[in-house]
């Protein structure tokens, strides 16, 4: 077997100590170990030698497993080479090494190495993904707590990117938990790329281990950019902002789990679930049965017209995936609102709510399915079983009114196209939606208490069962409470089949008990 240069132990503990993982000092029965690890750095050699030195220091490691001074040391070296070796294989050479058998030799020293293919047990194909990255070089500054299992094996971010880009996959693709796992027999190697949230112990040197893995590092692989300027621009600057309109899976599709559908509000964007979601998948059961999904929208628009475009992407999703389970819908603030408009029918007469005169003047021009048509009548979507509400101002708040909400409505600048083709269509009878004939609706319009729309969006049954998870910012004198922003009289569902008062603000999501409450529901609907 080569070396590059035969390295001391004083000097192997120096070097050690800079590598970004903290290998364990090359001393002991683990030396030769750690030594190929190191070697396998060096950019002097070719990729085919430096597989080898991941396979001698995995194949090393993996032997000294049991050892009762070393064993731990191993685990350590044999996780960083499973690791490396995985990003190594998947990258040089556009993939040449990549999901076949391979012989590779360096000098007198050769192994065989095979791939395990994709199985329902918890194997994922090694063609899913196009890349990897170490979950220890991920960014995880945005997590607010890790959740990350200690164990045997390379945990990896998998990243599937194609081009032309796949059907809701983010720009940066779609990411996924990882455990590469070496197993030897002699020199012949089988490399199983394994997904933890399936399978949680795979064998390695003759023995079931518990495998090592990060679930937080796929979700703080998305870009993490300002998400308050992001979220406001998208409130006051929608032209600018109408291409990221979209729903995106955040793991690789899988028809056996459930797709859980998270909706932000008003100025914001989903990166807001990161956490929340994190927190979710700390419970093994609901990272093995859920996949979670994220709307995209700018949120100046009227919430009817993003609204609607939510519920041309959930047709969407069933009619590429025709066989995915029962949708659950997640919706903080206005995404509440957005969510309420998917399990709910609303027909022409329907408006007559607000009166028969506006309903009249309302769909005086209206032809059927155009854009006023498809937003402000539509069926409640049967493929959501369940939908779950967040500090929702389902009657409106009593701030889209005041001098916050006016000075909104100045600022937010929206697409020509959409007010054009309303105010056209419309003409006067936009004052039913606004109370103003000189003011096209905007997202602040779609919140205040006076808006006909919500009149008759809460005038129709919801069409799935839903819970209401409501804030109280302190003063614990429900139903008198509010969140800051909504008042409990306009979160509050009658018809919900569980209330939940939490105590925070507005922003509630990241609590404890809402985060332990949405535990509750999505286990609930397991059993269910």
């Amino acid at each position: 077997m080569k070396h590059i240069t035969p390295i001391t132990t004083g000097v192997a503990l120096a070097l050690a100590a800079c590598t970004p993982n903290k290998l364990p000092p090359a001393v002991s029965s683990h030396r030769d170990a750690v030594i190929h690890l190191m070697d396998a750095a060096a950019k002097s050699l070719t990729p085919e030698q430096r597989a080898v030195c991941y396979l001698a220091s995995a194949k090393q490691s993996s032997e000294l497993l049991e050892h009762p001074e070393s064993g731990g040391a191993a685990r350590v070296i044999y996780n960083q080479a499973a690791a490396d070796l995985t990003v190594l294989l998947r990258s040089v050479e556009q993939g040449r090494f990549w999901n076949q058998p391979l012989t590779l030799t360096d000098n007198s020293t050769t192994y065989r190495i095979r791939f395990a293919g994709k199985s329902r047990d918890g194997q994922w194909d090694p063609a899913k993904f196009t890349g990897f990255t170490p979950a220890e070089d991920v960014d995880l500054k945005t997590i607010k707590r890790r959740n990350r299992l200690d164990g045997i094996g390379g945990a990896l971010v998998g990243v599937r990117k194609t081009s032309p880009r796949e059907p809701f996959s983010p720009l940066v693709g779609v990411t996924a938990p990882v455990t590469a796992v070496l197993d030897f027999k002699g020199n012949d190697a089988t490399l199983t790329l394994v997904d933890p949230t399936v399978k949680t112990c795979s064998r390695v040197a003759g023995k079931d281990r518990a495998l090592d893995a990060d679930f937080s590092a796929p979700l703080a692989y998305y870009p993490q950019k300002s998400e308050l300027w992001e979220g406001f621009m998208g409130a006051v600057n929608v032209q600018n902002h109408m291409g990221i309109t979209g729903l995106y899976m955040l793991q690789p599709y899988d028809p056996d789990r459930i797709p859980v559908i998270f909706v932000h509000g008003l100025i914001s964007t989903p990166r807001m679930w990161r956490n929340a979601i994190n927190e979710i998948e700390t419970d093994p059961e609901l990272r093995r049965r859920y996949q979670c999904w994220v709307f995209a929208y700018p949120t100046g628009n009227p919430p009817l017209y993003s609204a609607m475009r939510l519920r041309d992407e959930l047709a969407e999703l069933k009619r590429i995936y025709p066989n995915s389970k029962p949708m659950v819908l997640i919706g903080h603030s206005m995404g509440g609102i957005l969510s309420h408009a998917q399990v709910a029918t609303v027909e022409r007469h329907h408006w007559e709510v607000i009166g028969e005169d506006k309903a009249k003047a309302l769909f005086k021009n209206v032809k059927p399915g155009d854009l006023v048509a498809r937003a402000t009548t539509f069926q409640a979507n049967p493929h959501i079983d369940r939908t779950i509400f967040i500090c929702t101002p389902h009657r409106g708040s009593n701030m889209a009114v005041g001098t916050l909400g006016g000075l909104a409505n100045r600022l937010i600048s929206l697409p020509a196209d959409i007010f054009f083709t309303t105010t056209n269509t419309l003409g006067n009878s936009v004052a039913a939606i606004t109370g103003s004939p000189d003011r096209f609706p905007t997202s602040v319009d779609g919140l205040s208490p006076r808006n006909p729309t919500l009149k008759v969006l809460g005038s129709r049954p919801i069409e799935a069962t839903h819970h209401s998870i409501i804030g109280d910012r302190g003063k614990g004198d429900s139903p008198n409470s509010s969140d800051g922003v909504v008042e409990y009289w306009s979160s509050v569902q009658d018809t919900a089949q569980s209330k939940k008062i939490v105590p925070g603000p507005h922003g509630a999501v990241e609590l404890p008990e809402t985060l332990e409450e949405l535990r509750r529901i999505l286990r609930s609907h397991l059993k269910q």
